[in-house]
Parts: structure tokens; C-alpha cells; sequence
């Protein structure tokens, strides 16, 4: 068990390390270029995130078909609605000010990037609060449960037709950003 976990976490940090610098050399580790995503001047991370949603979506849905994957084996978090909402609510507002996620922050400090080093310190700061304050917020962290809770069972269709729409989606929203881009550009 421990040569499985080991061999795990190796591979974890390989992967880690590797993700971390494709996403450096796609200059995903520059605070400006996040932060063009809300000025609608570079829809960089739009394209990357929706095509990896898309590329997970994809793999796990035919994977599972074929068998190689047993999705009742893949963890899925629970919904907490409020809790969630709230989170993601604290996520943006420090993505916005800061520029950089939590991925990308660290990717920035590893670069060398004063701006990544404090907003790394800025997260493990929040954490060590959120840790403080976890009695006091448990009753909220709790609250408004939902179990598991996918995009299949929110829109009552079965998981291939989500996946067809998700791509669908996906494609549509490639070409508009695109032609958006294009039209931003011809202005400029």
C-alpha cells in the first residue's frame, strides 16, 4: 500500500510540475494576462479552462463506456449550495484583485514573481483563518446540502447528452471568442 501511495504522489508531483509549467509557458503565471480575462482584452484563460472542462468531460464519459473507468469510484464532492456560493464569491473577488488563482499564484511565485509570492501568502493566511474561525463557521460550512450533485441530474438528461451539449456549448463559445478577439483587434 505504501509503495502504491508513494509511487501516487510522485506521479502527483511529475503531473503538478508539469501542469505548472505548461501553464508558465503559456503565460498563465502573468497577473495581466488573468486579469484581461475580466477586461475582455484576452480570453486566454476562457479557451484553456472550457477546453480542459471539455477534454475531462470527454475522456471520463468515453472511458467510462468503454469500461476503463468506474465512475461510482470517482470522488465527487458534495453540494453545499450557500457555502459554495460564497466561496466562489471570496474566490473571485481575490482572482479579480489579485489577478492570478490559486494555481497560477503559485506557478507566478515559483517563476520568481513578487506578486505570486503575496498572494500565496495571502491564501495560506486565509486558510490559517478559515481554520480559526471553523467553529464558529461550521454551522454555515454545513448548511444547504445538496449530496452529489451533477449538471445530469440539474438538468434531468442523461450524461451523454450533457456531455454533447457541454461540447456543443464549448464550440459555440470558441467561435464567438474568437470573432470577439477579432473585432476588439481590428477596433484597436
Amino acid at each position: 500500500m505504501l509503495a502504491n501511495q508513494g509511487n501516487g504522489l510522485f506521479l502527483a508531483l511529475v503531473i503538478g510540475v508539469g501542469f505548472g509549467w505548461f501553464l508558465e509557458r503559456g503565460g498563465l503565471g502573468n497577473a495581466r494576462k488573468l486579469a484581461g480575462q475580466f477586461y475582455l482584452t484576452d480570453l486566454t484563460v476562457f479557451k484553456v479552462m472550457f477546453s480542459a472542462i471539455i477534454t475531462a468531460a470527454l475522456g471520463l464519459f468515453w472511458l467510462s463506456r468503454l469500461g476503463v473507468v468506474d465512475l461510482s469510484q470517482v470522488y465527487l464532492p458534495p453540494t453545499y449550495i450557500l457555502p459554495q456560493l460564497a466561496g466562489g464569491v471570496v474566490f473571485g473577488i481575490g482572482f479579480v484583485m489579485g489577478g492570478l488563482c490559486p494555481g497560477t499564484s503559485c506557478v507566478a511565485m515559483a517563476s520568481g514573481r513578487l506578486d505570486g509570492l503575496a498572494l500565496v501568502g495571502g491564501m495560506l493566511g486565509g486558510i490559517l483563518l478559515f481554520n480559526g474561525l471553523f467553529p464558529v463557521l461550521e454551522p454555515f460550512y454545513h448548511s444547504t446540502p445538496r449530496g452529489d450533485f451533477t449538471l445530469p441530474m440539474l438538468l434531468g438528461i442523461g450524461p451523454g447528452t450533457a456531455v454533447f451539449f457541454l461540447v456543443a456549448l464549448g464550440l459555440a463559445a470558441f467561435v464567438a471568442a474568437a470573432r470577439f478577439e477579432t473585432l476588439r483587434a481590428s477596433r484597436e
